[in-house]
């Protein structure tokens, strides 16, 4: 396999081991083709910060089992909580609360990528309007 299809295999089992989690409205885009510093993102909506940290936990584990090291980790700003980088390189993850997820609407920012995976969730946490 080439890096890119690395790459996407990579983001769909993530958004998978993510939507195990309750991660909601998990997507994953390939954005490789427009991004100079990323091939994709997972993105998802998290209900608390107890579920955010949970959830980061589980990907930190889900990662080390794949042999993919975290190259750097950023929680925004004190007046931007509600909002977590992992950034693995070739992948980025975002855990967002609905409200910053409807408010940054990267899905919309990034609408050039090609949808790689989409959670089955029914949820109404998020709706993209693209």
């Amino acid at each position: 396999m080439d890096d890119t299809a690395n790459s996407k295999a990579l983001a769909r089992r993530v958004a998978r081991s993510i939507e195990e989690h309750k991660g909601l409205d998990t997507v994953a885009l390939y954005i490789g083709q427009r991004s100079s510093f990323t091939d994709c993102f997972v993105i998802t909506t998290v209900t608390s910060d107890a579920h955010m940290r949970g959830l980061h936990k589980n990907i930190l584990d889900f990662l080390a089992q794949e042999g993919v090291s975290l190259q750097r980790r950023k929680k925004s700003a004190a007046s931007d909580e509600g909002w977590l980088i992992l950034d693995c390189g070739a992948l980025v993850i975002h855990l967002m609360t609905k409200e910053k997820r409807t408010f940054y609407d990267l899905e919309r920012l990034w609408f050039e990528g090609e949808l790689i995976f989409h959670s089955s969730s029914k949820s109404s946490s998020y709706s993209s309007s693209s």
